[in-house]
């Protein structure tokens, strides 16, 4: 018994945050057009480079020198809301009649509720913080400023996921007093990024994106401004960056054995998801599957009950489905590895490891 506690604390004190990069990046020194580019990447790797955070930001500076860049983000002609830290908008929280001006870009709360706003007003602002914390900024700064102060200061212009969220977001406005419109992370543009990616994540330089002459539609990074991003004509010749993604779904069915054998005969593993940003990685890749659930690295330690990683981490971050991963298994009839939805909110469940599924490798 002593030993079963010891075990389960030692495991509890290993649970952290994991910050991993999912793609590698590959700077290719030869001087092309967007689309150009565009073809060679997803002829030798993925495709043009995407960025989901900063801490993808980070990574890409650093395999550029010097030199104006190609990355995989383009102009389309579908506009839509969507998160700074990246997160997709997929909750919603409008006051009445809005938002009511397609020119207004930037969201604010106001009474609890949102409405759109020109992003050149000025007010003041919510950062989100580690730990899911929040932090009420008393500084008035238009919506870009107010995003560039949240993530050298903290994480990012605070988010809103869910109702719960939401519900939060007001009790930190009521507990703290704060009254006026409040810039949110919430903002709207017609960018999409050439995997078609749902990251929202944007590094414009100050002014841009300009349009300038009417046919700046594909983005350039400027290693000499911080990495920051510039609109450019798509027939301009730059140096690009291709990525390569750190997972890829492999489209056949096999029982979770023979997906852990395959993956690592192939490839490296069966994927661990440690954290939120995996999982966002994750869920780009198996909306592709062609089964219903996707094979994870994880599986139940039968003896005491516990989910565990392949990488021999416990599950920190949690995503289960309702009824799933928390109610003890009955290994005496069959053993239970743990998959993920291909449709619906994609969440993890437990399955018989004898069913045949997709599954989803990690390169490295």
């Amino acid at each position: 018994m002593e030993q079963t506690l010891y075990f389960i604390l030692l495991l509890i004190a290993l649970c952290s945050v994991s910050e991993c990069v999912q793609r590698q990046y590959h700077f290719i020194n030869v001087k092309k057009s967007w689309t150009e580019a565009q073809r060679y990447c997803r002829e030798n790797y993925t495709d043009l480079a995407t960025v989901d955070n900063m801490n993808d930001m980070n990574e890409l500076k650093k395999t550029v020198n010097d030199g104006r860049v190609w990355i995989g983000l383009q102009k389309t002609s579908v506009d839509k809301w969507q998160w700074s830290s990246g997160d997709p908008a997929l909750y919603l929280n409008w006051g009445p009649a809005q938002p009511n001006n397609g020119e207004e870009r930037c969201a604010v709360i106001m009474s609890g509720q949102w409405g759109d706003w020109s992003c050149g007003h000025i007010f003041t602002f919510i950062c989100s913080s580690s730990n899911n914390g929040l932090v009420f900024v008393n500084q008035m700064k238009n919506w870009r400023e107010a995003q560039s102060y949240c993530r050298q200061n903290h994480i990012d212009l605070v988010s809103v996921r869910n109702q719960n969220e939401s519900q939060q977001l007001q009790k930190f406005i009521n507990d703290n007093h704060i009254s006026g419109n409040v810039w949110i992370g919430l903002f709207r543009d017609s960018w999409q990024w050439s995997d078609q990616s749902n990251s929202s994540f944007r590094y414009w330089r100050s002014g841009e994106p300009n349009n300038s002459g009417g046919t700046e539609n594909c983005a350039v990074m400027d290693p000499n401004a911080q990495g920051q991003w510039i609109d450019a004509s798509c027939n301009r010749e730059f140096p690009f960056v291709c990525h390569e993604e750190k997972l890829i779904l492999i489209k056949e069915n096999l029982t979770w054995s023979e997906a852990l054998r395959y993956c690592r005969q192939n490839h490296v593993d069966l994927v661990s998801v440690h954290s939120e940003e995996i999982q966002r990685d994750v869920m780009n890749v198996v909306k592709q599957a062609s089964t219903e659930e996707v094979w994870l690295g994880l599986h139940n330690y039968c003896s005491m009950n516990m989910w565990l990683w392949l990488s021999g981490e416990i599950v920190c971050y949690q995503n289960w489905a309702p009824g799933n991963g928390t109610e003890p298994e009955d290994c005496r009839l069959e053993k239970r590895k743990g998959a993920v939805q291909s449709g619906g909110d994609q969440r993890w469940i437990s399955r018989p490891e004898t069913d045949r599924l997709n599954f989803i490798c990690s390169r490295y």
